[in-house]
């Protein structure tokens, strides 16, 4: 009886994980930002500190990521046999999918970097508002479903002059191939945990953020708009 309760237990998560959505197509980060070419600017450094003002708009993907993250939190438990899904499994699987964890993270850091940070809704706002420093956010976020437990995170700022001239990128990323957590041999202490490692892959890709940006924004050289390949992306 004792096995047989476990096994259900677990065939619940297989169940309700079904009504947890799968992350969303990626888009290229500049998608609907720009209508012209942007050319790279001659600078040597990207201008930061107290006296620098910058304005930061989230791309396609940073709000289409931020709406999957709260529907991956609403479904949570969700669906046929929610009456016997373990509470500590439906804890792990809201805790893990905070929407605003990358965004509320990146911009603490740029608060460390610049004298101002403001959020413009569109690029026409930002524009408009004549910051000497502009940066494009990008999210991307893919958690466990039923179908696979690949997680891996995204996260980038592309900075660009008052003149849209592009001068650099910050980006960090992070992934983790877990052992499915619906496997009947998997106690819940087991699944909670490795549904905890999802939120784990999302902090180390904005730790690596954080270093590329200390990076970025330390340069002195005239390859200051070059990403660099040792924090390059892996694309999805």
């Amino acid at each position: 009886m004792k096995l047989a309760f476990v096994s259900s237990l677990t065939m619940t998560v297989l169940i309700t994980g079904c009504s947890v959505p799968t992350a969303p197509s990626a888009v290229t980060p500049l998608d609907g930002i720009f209508t012209h070419p942007v050319g790279r600017s001659s600078a040597t450094s990207i201008p930061n500190g107290n006296n620098v003002s910058l304005g930061i708009v989230y791309n396609h993907n940073t709000q289409t990521n931020r709406t999957y993250l709260q529907d991956y939190q609403a479904n949570a438990g969700t669906g046929f046999g929610q009456s016997l899904l373990v509470q500590s499994i439906h804890d792990a699987y809201v805790a893990t999918s905070k929407p605003n964890l990358a965004v509320d993270w990146v911009e603490a850091s740029l608060k460390r970097q610049f004298g101002s940070v403001t959020v413009y809704p569109d690029m026409q706002s930002l524009k408009a508002a004549k910051p000497d420093v502009l940066a494009i956010v990008d999210s991307r976020s893919q958690l466990i479903t039923s179908r696979s437990s690949d997680v891996e995170a995204n996260v980038s700022a592309g900075f660009y002059d008052k003149n849209l001239n592009y001068l650099g990128t910050a980006q960090g990323h992070d992934a983790k191939a877990l052992s499915p957590v619906w496997a009947d041999y998997k106690r819940s202490e087991d699944i909670v945990a490795d549904i905890h490692e999802q939120q784990n892959v999302q902090v180390r890709a904005l730790q690596k953020f954080d270093q590329s940006l200390n990076n970025l924004l330390t340069k002195t050289t005239n390859n200051v708009s070059m990403v660099d390949k040792a924090t390059e992306a892996q694309p999805y």
